[in-house]
């Protein structure tokens, strides 16, 4: 089975902002973590933690940025990704970073809850211990009748905007 890709579904004048900029910085190890997050002190959460945006591109590679940032810019302006969302990490002792949570709370891409394994991949071969599945799951629809991206909360699928049926199938 090949490895699914999420298109960029956001505004396109954010994606023509960040058509082709840096991308975040590549996480291999809990090394790149903690230079990451001693390089962006404003990332600490005020109790022990940093969080940062996360893209898996499409090679396989997870990048993180500035919170703050559009997942469109930390993929470098690509527009198709495994995986992205908000991840939380806490120093372990000595030089170890763990992941304590994380979501796949991206507007952008509107990943499905599946990305998880692209996610847990990376975390795994870069050594980070990491929970068993998002612990902020986002389900996202489109809808079918004005086209509106929508976040679907407690079970509850119809659109915010227009009150349509949203489909209980992934439709991006």
């Amino acid at each position: 089975m090949g490895v699914r890709l999420y298109a960029y579904v956001g505004p396109a004048d954010i994606l023509a902002k960040y058509h082709d900029c840096k991308p975040g910085c590549p996480v291999l190890s809990a090394s790149d973590v903690l230079s990451w997050w001693n390089a962006n002190p404003d990332a600490e959460d005020g109790v022990g933690c940093c969080v940062a945006t996360y893209v898996v591109d499409r090679h396989g590679v997870l990048r993180i940025a500035d919170r703050r940032s559009e997942h469109i810019a930390c993929s470098g302006g690509d527009s198709a990704v495994r995986a992205a969302g908000e991840i939380w990490f806490e120093r372990n002792s000595g030089n170890g970073v763990r992941v304590t949570l994380v979501s796949n709370y991206s507007t952008g891409f509107c990943p499905d809850l599946p990305s998880w394994v692209a996610l847990e991949d990376v975390l795994a071969r870069a050594g980070l211990p990491h929970p068993t599945t998002f612990t902020r799951g986002i389900i996202f629809r489109k809808c079918p009748g004005c086209g509106q991206r929508n976040v679907v909360k407690d079970g509850f699928y119809f659109c915010g905007v227009c009150e349509a049926a949203l489909p209980e199938e992934y439709n991006f």
